[in-house]
């Protein structure tokens, strides 16, 4: 046995959940796509688009968590076709994504402040697709959550579960909170006229930057 303490009851490992829980938050607090994103569109268009997007991004976690979870994430790491397609269709996407981006002003893009609740569910829809359709999420996460499984006698797939709410917690709280601070510094933004296009293309370089990852990415 290891010599710190490992604090366990009813068949639970609880050291490794805690252990789980704060490399979960390591890994939301890191620099990446996702953490752009979220800050471009809270700055953008305001807290509430943050957290919409935030509330898409993290709920694609649980469908990687049921491909895990039911062993289809280890078919798609073995079948390349399967993979491969997965990757173009996402890439292809995000690039769409993109152009949608250019074609829009990005006067609108700063300035609309009144969100409705129609254009809040497409950032929702658009964090989900834009989680759910990258397979290099699944993948992490099957190389990711064996390694923590905390119990010998509750069945793998409530483990893994658990592990995926956990892990869909942490990213949440993080990335609420870029969310929020994003939208607070939009107020002082909007003095500045140019912010709007620094702003559009930083979101065109964040889908297309996303898009060449994933078409140039392997397993």
């Amino acid at each position: 046995m290891p010599s710190f303490c490992v604090i366990s009851a009813g068949g639970i490992d609880y050291s490794i959940l805690i252990g789980f829980l704060f490399s979960s938050l390591a890994l939301a607090i890191s620099p990446g796509p996702d953490n752009i994103f979220v800050l471009a569109q809270s700055v953008s268009n305001g807290v509430k688009s943050g957290l919409a997007t935030v509330a898409g991004l993290v709920s694609g976690c649980l469908v990687h968590t049921t491909l895990l979870a039911f062993g289809i994430s280890e078919v798609i790491k073995r079948s390349d076709t399967l993979f491969l397609g997965i990757k173009l269709f996402g890439g292809i996407y995000l690039l769409y994504l993109a152009l949608m981006v250019y074609r829009s002003d990005s006067t609108i893009l700063l300035h609309q402040k009144g969100t409705s609740n129609t254009n809040l569910f497409k950032l929702f829809k658009k964090g989900f697709a834009m989680n759910v359709l990258n397979p290099k999420v699944t993948i992490f996460f099957l190389a990711f959550f064996p390694g923590f499984l905390f119990s010998e006698d509750i069945h793998t797939v409530i483990q893994f579960y658990v592990l995926g709410f956990i892990f869909m917690f942490s990213a949440f709280v993080v990335f609420g909170t870029i969310a929020v601070l994003g939208g607070t510094i939009s107020t002082y933004l909007l003095k500045s006229p140019k912010v709007g296009i620094y702003l559009k293309w930083l979101q065109i370089i964040v889908f297309v930057g996303i898009a060449i990852y994933l078409f140039l990415s392997d397993k």
